[in-house]
C-alpha cells in the first residue's frame, strides 16, 4: 500500500480545511484544536513535498497543488458519504432538526406541523428558531428554511438549496383600528403607530411609501421598533398601530377577521424562500418527505 495513504486523517482534515479556507473552522468541524489542524497539514505537505496553502490574512489560500489536491479529496469524501447512503438503505423513521426564523417557526410552520406529525408519526421533529445563519454540519440540522431579497442564499459549498417560492409584503393592521381612526387612505397611515423591525434592511417602511407616492413620510415620529417579525404582528394585532409582514406570516389571522390588509399596495420588494439541507445526508429519505409536505402546505394557501 502506499505509504501516503496512511495519512486519511490529515486529508479528511485538509478537504475540511480548504473548503472553508480557514484552520479554526476546520478544527471546529473535527473536534480538534487549530494546533491539530495545522500539524496534521505540515505533515501532509512534508510527504507530499509540496506547499497545500499560503496564508493572505485571516485566510488560508490554497496553491496550485493544494487547488488540485482539494478538488479529488472533496469529490472521493463526497463519493464515500453517498454510497454509505446506499448501503444503509436508510429507513424513514428517525429524526429531523429544522432552523427557520423565529417568526417563520412559531407563525407559519408551528401551527401547521401537527399535520405532518400525524401522516409521518415515526419522523420526531426538532425545531430551531434562530435569526443567525446558523452551520448545518456544525449544528447538526438537516434543514434550513432561509429567506432573503436576492437570488440565492447564503450557504457553504457543500450544500445544496432550491427555492422555496416567495412572500409579496403588505402592511396590516387591526379591523378595530381601521373603524377608531377611520383609515380610508395611505396618507391616514401616518396618523397611527409604525411598527418596524431594527434591522430592516430593503424590506423598510421608506420604501413602501415612497412606492405608495407619501412625501412626507419622512416627518413621521410613532415609532415602535423590534427585533423579530412575529413581535411585530402580536403588536399589531392588539390593535398597535401598522406592521410590514410577509404573507406567509398574516394570511392565518386574516383568514379569522384578526388582521386586515387595508391598502392593495404590496412592498417594491418580495421575499424569497430557500431550503437548504446537505445532499450527502443520511437522512436524505426524511428531508424529502419534510420538503414535500411544506410544498404541499404552501400549495394549501401560503
Amino acid at each position: 500500500m502506499d505509504k501516503r495513504l496512511k495519512y486519511l486523517n490529515a486529508l479528511r482534515c485538509f478537504e475540511s480545511a480548504a473548503r472553508h479556507q480557514s484552520y479554526s473552522k476546520a478544527a471546529d468541524e473535527q473536534f480538534v484544536s487549530q494546533a491539530a489542524v495545522s500539524q496534521q497539514m505540515r505533515q501532509l505537505e512534508e510527504v507530499l513535498g509540496t506547499k497545500l496553502f499560503v496564508r493572505k490574512g485571516r485566510q488560508m489560500r490554497l496553491t496550485q497543488s493544494g487547488s488540485k489536491l482539494y478538488q479529488t479529496t472533496h469529490k472521493a469524501f463526497n463519493s464515500l458519504l453517498q454510497t454509505f447512503n446506499d448501503i444503509q438503505c436508510e429507513e424513514v423513521a428517525g429524526s429531523l432538526t429544522i432552523t427557520s426564523t423565529q417568526s417563520f417557526s412559531s407563525l407559519w410552520l408551528m401551527p401547521r406541523l401537527y399535520r405532518f406529525s400525524i401522516k409521518h408519526p415515526d419522523i420526531k421533529i426538532r425545531v430551531i428558531g434562530s435569526y443567525e445563519v446558523e452551520d448545518l454540519q456544525a449544528g447538526h440540522i438537516d434543514l434550513a428554511i432561509r429567506f432573503g431579497v436576492t437570488g440565492k442564499p447564503l450557504i457553504d459549498d457543500d450544500m445544496h438549496y432550491r427555492t422555496f417560492g416567495e412572500d409579496l409584503v403588505y402592511p396590516v393592521c387591526s379591523p378595530q383600528l381601521i373603524e377608531q381612526m377611520n383609515i380610508t387612505s395611505v396618507q391616514d397611515m401616518l396618523d397611527c403607530w409604525l411598527v418596524k423591525l431594527g434591522m430592516e434592511g430593503k424590506l423598510s417602511w421608506q420604501s413602501w411609501f415612497e412606492h405608495a407616492g407619501v412625501d412626507n413620510f419622512d416627518k413621521h415620529a410613532m415609532w415602535t421598533e423590534v427585533t423579530t417579525g412575529d413581535m411585530a404582528l402580536s403588536a399589531v394585532l392588539s390593535g398597535h398601530g401598522f406592521a410590514l409582514a410577509a404573507s406567509a406570516l398574516y394570511s392565518q389571522y386574516v383568514d379569522v377577521g384578526r388582521l386586515v390588509v387595508p391598502f392593495d399596495i404590496p412592498h417594491p420588494v418580495t421575499l424569497k424562500r430557500f431550503l437548504v439541507y446537505d445532499p450527502n445526508s443520511a437522512k436524505q429519505a426524511r428531508i424529502k418527505l419534510f420538503i414535500d409536505w411544506l410544498d404541499a402546505e404552501m400549495a394549501l394557501g401560503g
